[in-house]
């Protein structure tokens, strides 16, 4: 990516520099990040491709595509990642918001809900899409980690729910107080044995703390069921977002914990990946 490139060979030599080091979608990934070097969106990158780059900018691009291409993840190489149609700010102190955990939010957003607790609030993209997306609703989101605690404080400014948005540093429930009628969490789910197995970009780059419990992955499920029944409302609602081979257990846990009509929600893959319950 020297000098003299037009936009479009060094998109090319960066693909193919992307593809040689495993990167699963190599041409995508080329793409986004010459538009971010470039401080364009992408889908202007077809009007650039004939023209040389600016020197800044393949500089910019070199020093992203050798990133990219030990797979520090793209989110955390622009700063962001879109969730449900929002724009969220990222780092590697957080989670990476997923699709699949828009299931949850579908899952939330079904029956009425008013007050939120989200534990785990990670970069806060459940708690801060569930307020945008009712606006009369208050919640509160809690994580142990500090740093992603400022991470939710700046993206709920960033969505303007701020004034409707408490973040608090809690070790699950330790510094929560009152009821809700809904509470939220996506717990660290993978068990110690199935880190091995994930990709690299996951295992090196995300905060190990989001990802697992150091046990057998349901370790946070039962430290959750152990409390939520003093938090939730009577008639309120848990959902936890769980691994696809988690359902039984899951829901186990919470019917020993006193919820009731403890049901199991699908992905837009087929896989369980929401488990809800209900105080009555």
């Amino acid at each position: 990516m020297s000098g003299g490139q037009t936009a479009a060979q060094a998109m090319a030599a960066a693909a193919a520099r992307l593809r040689a080091a495993g990167v699963d979608d190599p041409a995508r990934d080329a793409r986004v990040l010459l538009a971010h070097a470039a401080r364009i969106e992408a889908a202007r990158v077809t009007l650039i491709a004939p023209e040389e780059l600016a020197h800044d900018i393949a500089e910019r691009y070199e020093q992203l595509i050798a990133l990219r291409a030990i797979r520090v993840p793209v989110s955390h190489l622009v700063g962001e990642r879109e969730f449900y149609g929002r724009r969220f700010k990222v780092s590697g102190d957080v989670l990476d918001p997923r699709p699949e955990t828009e299931t949850l939010i579908e899952a939330a957003l079904a029956e009425p809900f008013s007050r939120v607790l989200d534990l785990g609030v990670g970069s806060g993209c459940i708690l801060v899409t569930l307020l945008a997306e009712r606006g009369e609703a208050t919640g509160l989101g809690v994580d142990l980690s500090e740093a992603a605690c400022l991470q939710a404080s700046a993206n709920a400014v960033l969505h303007r729910v701020q004034e409707r948005a408490e973040i608090l540093q809690s070790d699950w429930f330790s510094n929560v107080q009152g009821r809700f009628d809904l509470i939220v969490s996506n717990p660290p789910y993978i068990a110690a044995g199935e880190m091995e197995g994930l990709s690299d970009e996951v295992r090196r780059h995300e905060p190990q703390m989001a990802l697992t419990d150091g046990g057998d992955g349901l370790g946070a499920y039962r430290a959750i069921a152990a409390h939520v029944a003093g938090h939730l409302e009577p008639g309120g609602r848990l959902l936890v977002e769980i691994g696809p081979t988690q359902a039984a257990a899951v829901g186990a846990i919470l019917a020993q914990a006193g919820l009731s009509d403890v049901t199991v929600v699908q992905d837009l893959d087929g896989r369980d990946r929401v488990v809800c319950a209900w105080l009555r």
